[in-house]
């Protein structure tokens, strides 16, 4: 993987959810960096093994509690597999996450986009907040039925590479919804990009993004270019 020049300027503050899935004990100058970049953070999906883990990590026990002392969201990353995993299994994630990691968030991954399974995501909403989440992030990683927007705080509307990004197509619904509760995640980013990538984003009404340059098929190995220099 390809790491920007070290004369990058670091840019202004802005909305980044970023999505580090990177082992603490294995990368924790990068983890130092995110937690650094606390300003910038929109908030931090935490992620210690597809989801809580069987058991708690004291690595990421360890992040999770730097990240709270910084002020930052921590976001529990649970997949609900497009609607197919049952409740239960969804519901005992989110206390996970509560217990071991003092998340205030809820990360749902692989969420379902069609007006079918409203009902199935906002019962899944109603058990992140009552598991404590103040935060219920919808990551669809494309445009969903506009419905998902009276429950969740914040939609994950575009999720691919940074080619796919240049010509992606936004749907007219999304201008009579503010900015900050729409988010795109890309990957593939060239170096030279961060700043075009985050303007892009502006443009097309997500206050919130995180463009890495990794790619898949694990992109998000890797942090923001502007966070990938040392402080």
């Amino acid at each position: 993987m390809t790491r920007p020049s070290s004369r990058q300027p670091r840019p202004p503050s802005r909305q980044l959810l970023v999505p580090l899935y990177e082992h603490p004990a294995e990368r924790p100058d990068a983890w130092r960096r995110l937690i650094a970049a606390a300003p910038d953070l929109y908030g931090v999906v935490l992620n210690p093994a597809s989801g809580p883990g069987a058991a708690p990590d004291p690595h990421f026990a360890e992040v999770a509690g730097r990240l709270r002392e910084a002020g930052v969201r921590i976001l529990g990353y649970t997949d609900t597999d497009y609607g197919r995993r049952p409740h239960a299994a969804v519901a005992q994630d989110l206390l996970r996450y509560r217990d071991w990691y003092g998340a205030d968030g809820a990360f749902f991954d692989q969420a379902a986009a069609d007006a079918g399974l409203l009902a199935h995501y906002s019962r899944l909403a109603v058990a992140a907040r009552a598991a404590g989440a103040g935060t219920v992030v919808l990551n669809h990683g494309l445009h969903p039925y506009p419905g998902y927007l009276d429950f969740a705080d914040l939609l994950v509307t575009f999720e691919n590479s940074w080619a796919a990004y240049e010509n992606a197509e936004i749907p007219e619904w999304t201008a009579h919804h503010p900015p900050e509760r729409f988010c795109h995640l890309i990957h593939g980013l060239p170096e030279t990009c961060a700043e075009a990538a985050a303007e892009l984003a502006r443009q097309r009404g997500a206050a919130v993004h995180c463009a890495v340059p990794g790619t898949a098929p694990h992109p998000w190995d890797a942090l923001p270019p502007f966070l990938e220099i040392p402080r």
